[in-house]
C-alpha cells in the first residue's frame, strides 16, 4: 500500500492519473451541461428543476477541483483544456432548446456515467494501493448517485 502520494511508482502514478483525468474531464463537460440547463429549463417545474441544475454545477466544481489537485498531488498533470475536455469526455454537451424532461434525462445520465468512471477510478487506485484516490472516486461516486437518483426521480 503507498502511505503517501509520494510512495507511488511512476507507472502508478501515471495509470491512476490517466483515470483521474477521466473522471475530470466527464466532470467538467456535466458540469457545464448543468448550468446550460440552469440557464434555459422552463415548464411547470422550473423552479425545483432551477435549483436542482444549480446545485449540481456548484457541486461539480468542486468536483473538479478536488479531482484535479489530486492529479497533481500524484506528481501528474491535470488536463486544464476544455477542447481536451470535450474530446474525452464520455459525457455529450446538451442541447439548451431540449424540453425539461429531456434535459432531465440527459444529466441524470451524465451523472450514471461519471458514476461508472468514478467506479474505476476507484478499482485502479486500489489495485495500486492508492487508498486517497480510492477514497475520492468513492466520495464522489455516491455524489454522484444521489444526483442521478434526484434527477431520475423527476422522470416517474
Amino acid at each position: 500500500m503507498a502511505e503517501t502520494a509520494s510512495d507511488l511508482s511512476p507507472d502508478a502514478s501515471a495509470e491512476i492519473a490517466g483515470a483521474l483525468n477521466q473522471a475530470l474531464a466527464e466532470t467538467v463537460v456535466a458540469t457545464m451541461v448543468a448550468q446550460n440547463y440552469h440557464w434555459n429549463v422552463t415548464g411547470m417545474a422550473f423552479g425545483p428543476l432551477h435549483d436542482l441544475f444549480q446545485a449540481i454545477y456548484e457541486d461539480h466544481f468542486t468536483g473538479q477541483d478536488d479531482l484535479a489537485e489530486r492529479v497533481r498531488a500524484i506528481g501528474e498533470t491535470a488536463q486544464g483544456r476544455l477542447a481536451a475536455h470535450l474530446e474525452r469526455s464520455k459525457v455529450q454537451e446538451g442541447d439548451e432548446s431540449a424540453e425539461d424532461k429531456e434535459m432531465i434525462r440527459h444529466l441524470a445520465e451524465a451523472q450514471e456515467t461519471i458514476g461508472a468512471t468514478l467506479a474505476g477510478l476507484s478499482e485502479v487506485s486500489a489495485r495500486h494501493g492508492d487508498v486517497r484516490t480510492e477514497d475520492l472516486a468513492i466520495e464522489r461516486g455516491r455524489i454522484h448517485d444521489k444526483f442521478a437518483w434526484m434527477l431520475r426521480a423527476h422522470l416517474r
